[in-house]
């Protein structure tokens, strides 16, 4: 797949590979271009222990699996023009000029070797991809509320009733230990139960927020533009 502007800071450090699927080297700095708003080059470490640095045009190379192919070959690469410029420093126009015109020759070679010129078709393709973004807030908020709680409880109370009995030998003393005649008062302390209410704060659960990722499919589409190519050929129908 092609280059984002995403993936330049993670340039550095890639293994580098030829068209032919040899390994070339590793990536040192990306170089943008004039107007500081894309990458150009890379420099790729070559030569033995990776002293060396050449520079190769980023605009036909594409990441695969997290490594970096260029459409040139490694004598192609390892033959182009040194330069002298830092990773902080713009390069020097010439020193561009140099390298487009090494690059551009090769390419140009590459097709005049066929049997005739050739043309090149293009077309745009959709690169989808999901991003993160935020959809809501929850929050969890306590408060107070008040309500009617009614209950029923039993209470007993105490009622006097006049009780009589009959004057029998088991009770002829008692009856008989007073005076004959006589005034006399008897008082009983009536007890009834009433309800008492009494309130406490208990704890009855915990609530938390939480979150889960759910996953589902949505089907997104875009136009793309494609090229096509025809042929006149003489005496023959347009192809």
């Amino acid at each position: 797949m092609s280059i984002t502007s995403e993936q330049w800071n993670a340039l550095p450090g890639r293994t580098v590979y030829d068209r032919d699927g040899d390994r070339v080297g590793t990536v040192g700095q990306v170089w943008t271009g004039a107007d500081g708003t894309g990458a150009e080059w890379v420099s790729v470490r070559t030569g033995l222990f990776g002293l060396r640095d050449t520079l190769i045009p980023l605009g036909s190379a594409e990441l695969r699996d997290g490594e970096l192919f260029v459409p040139f070959d490694k004598s192609t690469i390892k033959g182009a023009p040194r330069v002298e410029s830092d990773g902080d420093e713009p390069l020097d126009q010439a020193e561009v000029q140099r390298l487009y015109a090494h690059y551009a020759g090769v390419e140009n070679a590459g097709r005049h070797r066929g049997s005739g010129d050739a043309m090149t078709r293009s077309e745009e393709r959709l690169n989808v991809g999901t991003e993160r973004h935020a959809t809501g807030r929850a929050r969890l908020r306590k408060y107070v509320v008040t309500e009617d709680v009614r209950t029923t409880v039993p209470v007993q109370r105490e009622e006097v009733r006049l009780e009589r009995e009959p004057i029998t030998d088991a009770n002829r003393d008692d009856a008989l230990s007073g005076p004959a005649i006589s005034e006399a008062e008897h008082e009983v302390t009536l007890h009834a139960e009433r309800p008492v209410v009494r309130k406490e704060t208990v704890p009855v659960e915990r609530v938390r927020l939480g979150t889960e990722t759910v996953e589902e499919e949505e089907t997104v589409g875009g136009q793309v533009r494609k090229e096509r190519i025809e042929a006149d050929l003489p005496d023959r129908r347009r192809r």
